[in-house]
Formats: structure tokens, C-alpha cells, sequence
């Protein structure tokens, strides 16, 4: 394969074909193996290695030794790989909850300071919201965010954490907490009552209610939501929602259990 033209894609496409090289040579190859069999020059080829070694992409255990895939790759496939299986497994919940409200819903996981929506079923109306699957949102400030920060960050001390590590934390709107105190009261207030809310914290006109996801895990897999206009969120109709979605939660986690629980058990 021929260089790209580009500087910074024909080191993107060196630093592939370092990787697709490392992974047929189970026993590493050395800078002098890699640059012979790849035509990199030396200093170019140390350069993309030692970034690569920062990521975790590739690893040398002896100074001056073999290269060797690192463990990231590995683990950016698995997590790859575990999300398709969490869209797969929850979109029927989203579905369902969608189809018997009219209203939008949302799976999303925690990365870091933010969510990654991996899943989203428009309501049937014409209003549409402008939530896209891949997009990001700051976590405190989302009713999905906050129904995952609540239980993998479960004390006020892991909050305050949490919160120095990333700050400043966002404020997409007047109604944001960013606060690690108030944030903190608030996610206790959602451990208590089963279920997060997003009152135009995120986007000025946009509320939802959101719930966990655990399937079995001591932390949550996912959270799901259900997302509306605020035009539409009377007194107490998110409340209600809140309750809804825990209950659907709740029955559907059991039925995907039971579903577990029915498959034949294989013999090794």
C-alpha cells in the first residue's frame, strides 16, 4: 500500500500498518524488523511507536526489545464489540416504551465526563430533537448521565472525584448544576427514588427521565430515557415518567433474565 498524500494521514496509515504488521509476529519484531518490513525510516518509525506506547496500543517490555500489540487494541475491540451487544439487547426496551408513549428515546453510556448515545427511537410526531446516535452530551447535565453517574460514582467523595478530575464542567445552560456538592445531593436524591431527571439542563426546551441499566453488573451497563419537549412535560408528568421507566425496566431486565435462564447449558 502506497503512501497517503498528507502528512498527518500518511502518518495515520504508518501508524495502521505498524499495527497490522505487529499483529503477525506473535513473538514482536524490533525497530530494525518493523522499518525493513514496513520502508519507514527509523525516526519516523520510534516517533509513531512511542505515541502509539502512550495509548496503550503498543507495548515493550524490555528497553531496546521487541514491540508487541498492546493490550488497549484489545480492549478498544471488546468495548466496541460489548456495545453492539447492549444495542442490540435494549433497543426492543426502546421501542416499546417509545411505541406506548409517543415520546423519543435514547440508550446512552458513560465515557469519562460525558455520554455517548448508542441508540434512538424518534417519537411518531413531527417534532424531532436534534440528539444523534454517537453524539455526546456532558453527563451531569443529562438525566441518562446522571442515572449512570449515580450508581458507578455512588458516594459524595467519589462524585467530588469525579467531578475535580474533569473540571470544569460543562454548563450548557442556566439550569446546569456543575457543582460537585449540589451534584452530589442530587444523584443521592436519584439513588432514592429509582430514577434521574434532565430539566432543560442539557438544552434549553428538552426534559427527560432516565433509569440505569445493570444487567447484572455491579455498575451500570447503559441508562435509557425518554426524552421530550418541555412544552410537553407538565407539572408532575416527568415524575411519572421516571416511575414508568423504572417499572419497564425492572419487568423487561426480568424477562431478559429469564430468557438467560431458559437456553440450554453447554458441555464444555
Amino acid at each position: 500500500m502506497g503512501e497517503v498524500d498528507g502528512s498527518v494521514v500518511a502518518s495515520v496509515d504508518r501508524a495502521l500498518r505498524v499495527l497490522q504488521e505487529l499483529s503477525r509476529a506473535s513473538q514482536g519484531l524490533s525497530l530494525n524488523d518493523l522499518a525493513v518490513r514496513l520502508g519507514i525510516p527509523k525516526s519516523s518509525l520510534h516517533r509513531i511507536l512511542g505515541a502509539l506506547k502512550h495509548r496503550g496500543f503498543v507495548t515493550q517490555p524490555e528497553t531496546g526489545g521487541p514491540y508487541f500489540l498492546g493490550s488497549e487494541l484489545l480492549a478498544t475491540a471488546f468495548r466496541f464489540h460489548d456495545t453492539l451487544d447492549l444495542r442490540a439487547l435494549i433497543h426492543p426496551l426502546l421501542v416499546r416504551v417509545s411505541a406506548e408513549l409517543e415520546e423519543t428515546t435514547h440508550m446512552a453510556v458513560l465515557d469519562g465526563a460525558e455520554v455517548v448515545y448508542h441508540d434512538k427511537v424518534d417519537a411518531p410526531h413531527t417534532i424531532k430533537l436534534s440528539s444523534v446516535i454517537g453524539g455526546r452530551n456532558p453527563a451531569h447535565a443529562t438525566g441518562v448521565g446522571k442515572a449512570l453517574l449515580a450508581w458507578t460514582h455512588p458516594t459524595d467523595e467519589a462524585i467530588s472525584t469525579w467531578a475535580a478530575r474533569w473540571a470544569p464542567l460543562a454548563t450548557p445552560t442556566q439550569r446546569t448544576i456543575t457543582g460537585a456538592v449540589q451534584l452530589a445531593r442530587q444523584l443521592a436524591q436519584v439513588r432514592d427514588r429509582g430514577y434521574a431527571l434532565d430539566l432543560a439542563e442539557n438544552e434549553t426546551g428538552v426534559c427527560c427521565a432516565a433509569v440505569p441499566i445493570f444487567l447484572g453488573r455491579p455498575v451500570p451497563a447503559a441508562a435509557v430515557s425518554i426524552t421530550l419537549l418541555s412544552t410537553r412535560a407538565k407539572p408532575g408528568r416527568l415524575a411519572e415518567l421516571g416511575q414508568y421507566l423504572r417499572e419497564m425496566a425492572a419487568e423487561w431486565t426480568a424477562d431478559v433474565a429469564d430468557d438467560d435462564t431458559s437456553q440450554p447449558v453447554r458441555e464444555a
